[in-house]
């Protein structure tokens, strides 16, 4: 009896195939980038699953979806920073509020910062 290949490799996909027991996997090799996902990201990667499967699917299998996530929670962070800062400014919210009523800045940078997560809640699901 002839012993199988423990390696194949589909030139329909360019993927290589290895011989576990009785079933051939995906030899899948991670891409080096393992820079950390923060919440957006793991918000962002918890959308793709259920609402865009295929999308998830291609990125984890071409080893890209970690980076995709860091980059998109990368981003994230970026506009809530802008946000939250022209959010305070326009309303009045600085340093002399701070000094004067810390109570009131306090209340009022935590409604601002709820209403900018808000935004980039909504906006992160058109990506």
């Amino acid at each position: 009896m002839e012993k199988p290949n423990t390696r194949l490799h589909d030139e329909n996909n360019g993927l290589d195939y290895v011989l576990v027991g009785d079933y051939y996997f995906p030899a899948l090799i991670l891409a080096e980038d393992s820079r950390p996902v923060g919440r957006w990201g793991r918000m962002y990667k918890r959308y793709l699953k259920e609402h865009h499967p295929v999308r998830y699917q291609v990125l984890l299998l071409s080893g890209r979806l970690n980076t995709y996530l860091a980059y998109t929670d990368a981003q994230a962070e970026e506009q809530l920073e802008l946000l939250t800062q022209q959010m305070a400014e326009r309303e009045g919210v600085n340093e002399e509020l701070k000094a004067v009523n810390q109570m009131e800045w306090v209340q009022r940078m935590n409604s601002i910062q709820n209403r900018a997560e808000e935004v980039i809640k909504n906006e992160l699901i058109f990506v």
